[in-house]
């Protein structure tokens, strides 16, 4: 079973990444920013009945850092004995938007600082773990349970947004549209000199208010807040489950023939023409 690097891991998609991983006896290495949340998910892994700590390790990464990140690959380096067969980088500082519902423009909030910490995160690290990956992707350390031979896979997590903008959402739609010319580039690259392959998944509205700390001391599931209407938006005729994304991950993992591309998750909203009401 492979071995999977996952940013981002203890919230939202990435939390919901990993318990399905889980599921299917792989082993995770979660990072994440937010030490409670990283031990709300913890605790829930080992006492699911699926998990245990053999299966999967935590770090608490600042990818802000860069000594933190270069930390954190050589945690991961040490648990997996060498070898990552999956790197995913799905992180993305909280919230997407400015806080304080600032807009670009405002001068009460440090929006540089926000720039600063929203691109280091979402576009920075990302670039910087592939790097420092490269030598545990390409690892042929008999350790793996995969092919000693076949180099691993990254995966970016972008997002709609790199095509389509809401308001005050400038760093998080520029991060994420990086990610669309980081993969075809990296994809070029790395394909060239070590035949790793690298993918784009953009998931559109993946309901994931129940993917948190808060969200299971409320007891919440995937439908509450749902409405019909929310549902009837897309063509799909739902609204996106982390399941949505987990089955994009595990073909891009196994499509040894697809690399450089962008797979859309958004259940078709974003082949919807829209006209103003």
């Amino acid at each position: 079973m492979p071995n999977y690097l996952i940013t981002g891991a203890a919230r939202g998609i990435g939390r919901g990444l990993t318990r399905h991983l889980l599921s299917h006896g792989h082993r995770i290495f979660l990072l994440d920013s937010s030490l409670p949340e990283l031990t709300n998910t913890s605790d829930i892994l080992l006492s699911s009945g699926f998990s245990s700590p053999q299966n999967f390790k935590t770090s608490l990464t600042d990818l802000s850092s860069r000594s933190a990140v270069q930390s954190a690959v050589a945690s991961a380096a040490e648990y997996f004995s060498g070898r990552i067969d999956v790197l995913i980088n799905n992180a993305f500082p909280t919230p997407h938007i400015w806080s304080g519902g600032a807009s670009m423009d405002s001068t009460e909030v440090d929006i540089m600082s926000e720039w600063d910490r929203k691109i280091a995160v979402g576009l920075t690290a990302p670039f910087m773990l592939s790097r420092l990956c490269v030598p545990l992707l390409t690892s042929t350390s008999s350790s793996s349970s995969s092919s000693p031979s076949k180099p691993g896979t990254i995966i970016h997590i972008s997002s709609t947004r790199a095509h389509q903008s809401e308001v005050n959402h400038e760093a998080y739609s520029a991060v994420k549209a990086g990610l669309i010319g980081l993969t075809q580039s990296m994809a070029v690259s790395l394909g060239e000199r070590y035949k790793i392959r690298v993918n784009a998944i953009s998931p559109g509205w993946i309901h994931v208010e129940d993917e948190n700390a808060a969200g299971d001391s409320e007891g919440r599931k995937w439908e509450d807040g749902l409405t019909e209407r929310d549902h009837e938006w897309h063509p799909a005729g739902r609204v996106g489950k982390v399941e949505d994304i987990a089955k994009a991950v595990e073909f891009l993992v196994n499509a040894d023939f697809v690399t450089g591309t962008e797979i859309m998750v958004d259940g078709g909203v974003s082949k919807r023409m829209v006209y103003p009401e």
